[in-house]
């Protein structure tokens, strides 16, 4: 995808240094982890790619905080408590923002987009697997211009 050109492609579900080394040697510009890992952070500071690490907790927030990083990924966001979650964890911490993800559905994207300290939200629901297996790229643009159309309260 990164070969393509036009688009800024990163890399989920990296858990470690060495997947983040190779995602980005393979064209991603930015890594998400689904936790705080202090490897994976440092090796994305020493390839010079930003990096959003999940957090479920406050003590996890400050550790990322700590470590000069203001985005976080919520996950699992919807099993955490959705946008209540968000909102008590944004509370004591104005300078957090969120990439919330995790069994978010895109009845549910509308919420979390409504939350000032969130800057994008990550759906499964856009590309299941059974689709991408199937290559239904025609369902997978219908699904991605229903959340478009559904993106605001």
């Amino acid at each position: 995808m990164a070969a393509h050109g036009g688009l800024t492609v990163g890399a989920g579900t990296v858990l470690t240094a060495e997947q983040a080394e190779r995602a980005v040697a393979a064209g991603a510009h930015f890594v998400l982890s689904p936790g705080f890992d202090e490897e994976v952070v440092e090796k994305c500071r020493e390839l010079e790619v930003p990096v959003v690490p999940g957090i479920a907790t406050a003590t996890e927030l400050m550790r990322a905080l700590r470590a000069g990083l203001d985005t976080v990924k919520l996950f699992p966001a919807e099993p955490l408590g959705g946008p209540d979650t968000l909102r008590a964890l944004a509370a004591p911490f104005p300078q957090a923002r969120f990439v919330p993800t995790g069994g978010i559905g895109v009845d549910r994207l509308a919420d979390y987009l409504a939350e000032p300290s969130v800057l994008a939200v990550g759906g499964s629901w856009l590309a299941p697997v059974a689709l991408l297996e199937r290559g239904d790229y025609a369902e997978i643009l219908r699904l991605t211009a229903q959340a478009v159309e559904r993106s605001t309260p």
